[in-house]
C-alpha cells in the first residue's frame, strides 16, 4: 500500500509544478434559491424579497472580485412555492451575471435513505428550471452535487449513482475546503430575529477567523497528500451570513494569493483524477476520501471546529 501511495504521489506531484499553477480556488454554493428555502410551511421562512436580497448581495460581492462561481440548485425552492417564476428570475441572474448553475435534486433528499429509483427521481425533477434557463443562457447543465456529500453508503449505491449521472451527462462536484457556514448561519438567523447585534457582530468576526483556519488547514492537507499546492473548491451556502461577509471571504483567499477559477479549471488539475473509492454515510471534502485511496494517514482530529459558544446559540429558541 505504501509503495502504491508512492507512485501515486510522484505521478500526482510531476504533472503539475506549483510555481506555473499557484494557487486557485473554485467558488460554490449550495441550495439555490437559499439555504432554507425549499419548505414553504417551514416557520420564519425566508420571503421571496429576503431571497432576492441574499442573492443580489452574494452576486455583486462575486463580480467585484471578478471571481466565477456555481450555484447547485434545489427545485423544491422554486417550484412549490406560488411565486415560482419570481424564484426562476433570482437563478436566472446568476446566468446573466456570467455565473453558473448546477443540479442538487429536487428537495435536498439524502441519498443514504433513498432507493435508487428515488435518488433517480429526485435527479431529474431537479433539473426542472435549471436546464431550460442554462439552455436559454447558451449553456448546459453539466454538474450535480449530492446533498451533504453523501455519495452512497454502500458500494452498489455509489456505483450506480456514478454510472447513472455520467450517463446523463454529469461531472460530480467536488468540494474540498468547508467553512461549516451552515452552523454559523443557524445562529445568526437566531441573533437576528432576537434583535442581537452583539452577539451578530462577534459572529461574523468568529467567522472569518474560522475560515480562515479552514482554508489553511486544507491546504497543508492537500499538500501532505500530493506534494504541492493543488485547486480547491470551496462549498458555501446561499445564506445570510455569506451575502454580509462574503467580501472578506474571498479577501482571505486573495491575502493568501489564491485566483478565482471556475469548477472546471479547478476540477481540472490533475489531483482531482484520483480516486474516491470511499463508503460512507458521512460527507467529508475530498481530501479525506483521496487520502484514503492514496493509502495516507490524516489526523483529522487536528481540524478546528466552530465556536462552542456559536454551536450552542444555534440551538437556543428562537423567542427567547
Amino acid at each position: 500500500m505504501l509503495l502504491a501511495w508512492a507512485a501515486s504521489l510522484l505521478a500526482v506531484a510531476g504533472a503539475a509544478n506549483p510555481r506555473e499553477v499557484g494557487r486557485s480556488v473554485a467558488i460554490t454554493f449550495d441550495d439555490l434559491p437559499a439555504a432554507g428555502a425549499m419548505n414553504p410551511d417551514e416557520d420564519r421562512a425566508l420571503t421571496t424579497a429576503d431571497i432576492r436580497n441574499i442573492n443580489t448581495s452574494i452576486l455583486a460581492t462575486l463580480r467585484a472580485h471578478r471571481a466565477p462561481a456555481i450555484g447547485f440548485v434545489n427545485e423544491r425552492g422554486i417550484s412549490a412555492y406560488a411565486d415560482a417564476a419570481e424564484r426562476r428570475q433570482i437563478l436566472a441572474q446568476w446566468i446573466d451575471a456570467g455565473m453558473d448553475l448546477g443540479n442538487h435534486t429536487y428537495s435536498h433528499a439524502d441519498f443514504n435513505g433513498l432507493s435508487f429509483e428515488q435518488f433517480r427521481t429526485e435527479v431529474e425533477r431537479g433539473e426542472a428550471s435549471i436546464a431550460p434557463l442554462l439552455r436559454k443562457g447558451g449553456k448546459r447543465l453539466s454538474y450535480f452535487r449530492f446533498p451533504m456529500n453523501h455519495t452512497g453508503d454502500t458500494a452498489e449505491k455509489r456505483d450506480a449513482a456514478a454510472r447513472y449521472l455520467a450517463g446523463r451527462r454529469y461531472q460530480i462536484a467536488t468540494c474540498t475546503i468547508d467553512t461549516e457556514d451552515f452552523a454559523f448561519e443557524r445562529a445568526f438567523r437566531l441573533m437576528l430575529a432576537k434583535g442581537d447585534t452583539r452577539a451578530a457582530r462577534a459572529l461574523r468576526t468568529e467567522y472569518l477567523q474560522y475560515t480562515a483556519t479552514e482554508i489553511d488547514y486544507y491546504a497543508a492537507l492537500h499538500t501532505q497528500l500530493f506534494g504541492r499546492e493543488t485547486a480547491h473548491v470551496l462549498i458555501l451556502h446561499v445564506n445570510r451570513i455569506n451575502a454580509e461577509v462574503l467580501d472578506g471571504v474571498l479577501k482571505l483567499f486573495e491575502d493568501r494569493g489564491y485566483r478565482f477559477v471556475t469548477l472546471a479549471e479547478a476540477q481540472g488539475d490533475v489531483a482531482f483524477r484520483t480516486a474516491d473509492t470511499l463508503v460512507t454515510k458521512f460527507g467529508p471534502m475530498w481530501g479525506y476520501r483521496w487520502a484514503r485511496a492514496l493509502g495516507a494517514k490524516i489526523d483529522g482530529s487536528k481540524e478546528s471546529e466552530p465556536p462552542e459558544w456559536i454551536l450552542r446559540y444555534g440551538m437556543e429558541s428562537p423567542a427567547r
